[in-house]
């Protein structure tokens, strides 16, 4: 959803020119790219569920599109919805949480020594916002967890990671949140009517510096791929050098 791209993780791809793709919003039929021809692929999120790919057919297209660039080993970050995604295609169950996990709270990480997440080892605290959850999936390793969600984020392989939190948000973002009305729906249920305060007030715990290094390592696991044109849900980051592109973007990217 165009709320939901990639925002601060895009700071991370400096040279790249950037083409946001909204799946939801493109004509049923409107490919994704090869996934032969890209270094890499960013997924983020929205209100809809992986398991909604019968009534949404860009659902299951992008859950075919995981499943290949997998077995390519195409750097992947799945965010959110995308990890959901991701997780999907790697033959988890995706199920309803207890209850929704929204705002702002720790999140353990259980990988010290993962590329991506394990310098935010210890702990590091993390915006929240998913009302599902899902299984470990085989042969993956879980990296991180929270009080809540015992499998937080994962790493498939040596190139692929899903990421249910939100460590790309700042306040400039979390404001577009609250002007979206599906969003502050979501909020008010899970918080009650303080929400906002709730969720503004979390933002003092987070340090967009610090969850920068974590983009800044997967911007070098596409680095190190070496094909044709890198990708983000929500958007495409095409880098001026031949076949350098993210893919970026709202309900899937």
């Amino acid at each position: 959803m165009p709320w939901e791209g990639p925002h601060l993780i895009l700071d991370s791809f400096p040279d790249a020119v950037v083409e946001v793709r909204h799946t939801l919003d493109e004509h049923r039929g409107t490919e994704l790219p090869d996934p032969t021809t890209v270094r890499g692929a960013i997924f983020m999120g929205g209100p809809m569920s992986v398991n909604d790919a019968d009534t949404l057919p860009s659902i299951a297209d992008e859950i075919a599109w995981l499943h290949s660039a997998l077995s390519l080993e195409v750097p992947v970050l799945g965010v959110c919805l995308g990890a959901q995604l991701l997780a999907k295609a790697a033959g988890a169950a995706i199920t309803p949480a207890p209850h929704p996990e929204v705002g702002v709270s720790p999140v353990t990480i259980t990988d010290p020594h993962d590329p991506l997440i394990g310098h935010l080892a210890p702990l590091t605290h993390a915006m929240h916002w998913h009302g599902e959850q899902f299984t470990l999936p085989a042969g993956a390793v879980a990296v991180a967890r929270s009080a809540q969600t015992d499998v937080q984020m994962f790493r498939l392989g040596s190139s692929a990671w899903g990421m249910l939190f939100h460590l790309e948000v700042d306040n400039d973002l979390l404001e577009v949140w609250l002007a979206e009305p599906s969003m502050t729906a979501e909020a008010q249920r899970a918080l009650g009517n303080d929400y906002r305060e709730n969720l503004r007030g979390g933002l003092a715990a987070l340090c967009p510096q610090r969850a920068r290094t974590v983009f800044d390592q997967f911007a070098k696991q596409c680095d190190q791929r070496h094909t044709a044109p890198v990708t983000v849900t929500g958007g495409l980051i095409r880098a001026p050098l031949p076949g350098s592109m993210v893919l970026g973007g709202g309900q899937g990217i």
